[in-house]
Parts: structure tokens; sequence; C-alpha cells
């Protein structure tokens, strides 16, 4: 009887609920199965973390002289800018690719950043 009102409860609510809502914690619950941590419980304190999510949006934004790529990363908890100095462009790095990132993570402009991530592109589901 539980396995069955599980069932219909999960069914009811992928029907009910937003897809975004839904998207954002299959995003997490897959960056958590494959080992990374997740952005949402990261204080960006320079810790060294390594995580698994969507890109967002991908940039180039000059700062002075020196271009950098900046591209946002979401794990379904929250967001994660990756940045590499002095790079215009990064073949695999677009938006709505899948990867998976590690550095220290700092604060920038209340932004968690990780600058010049070593990072893994991940096959499409």
């Amino acid at each position: 009887m539980g396995k069955s009102s599980g069932f219909v409860s999960r069914m009811v609510r992928k029907f009910t609920s937003d897809m975004s809502d839904l998207d954002a914690e299959d995003l997490s619950a897959e960056a958590v199965r494959s080992g990374c941590d997740r952005a949402g419980d990261c204080t960006g304190s320079g810790e060294a973390i390594t995580v698994k999510g969507r890109l967002r949006s991908v940039e180039i934004c000059p700062r002075d002289s020196v271009a950098t790529l900046e591209a946002e990363l979401f794990d379904g908890t929250d967001g994660v800018t990756l940045v590499w100095m002095g790079r215009r462009r990064i073949p695999g790095i677009e938006p709505g690719r899948t990867l998976r990132a590690s550095g220290r993570v700092a604060v920038r402009d209340g932004r968690k950043v990780i600058y010049n991530p070593y990072y893994e592109l991940q096959r499409a589901p």
C-alpha cells in the first residue's frame, strides 16, 4: 500500500508543480548522486568545492585590459559564477551545457565565484 500511494503522490506532484522547480530538484539530486557539493551549502570562505550543474549564461566581460569569460553554473540549489581570466572563448562552454567544476569558492559582489576552475564537460543525458 505504501509504494502505490508514494507513486501516486509523486505523479500528482509532477503534474501540479512548476517545471523549473522540478528541473532544479533533478539537478540537485544528480549533483548529490555524483558526489559533488551543493552550491547552496557552500559558504564562500575559500573552501575547495566541486559542483555539478547546468550553465545558465556565458558572457565575455572586458575588465580593464584583460578579458574574462564568465559562466553561471546552477546546480538546483544556488548559482556559482565560473570565471576564466584572460579567455574570450572556451570550446564547449555554452549555455545549457552540463559540467562539473572544482576550485576554491570566493564571494564577489554577493555572488559565489570560482576563478579559473578545473572543469569537465558532461555528456547530455
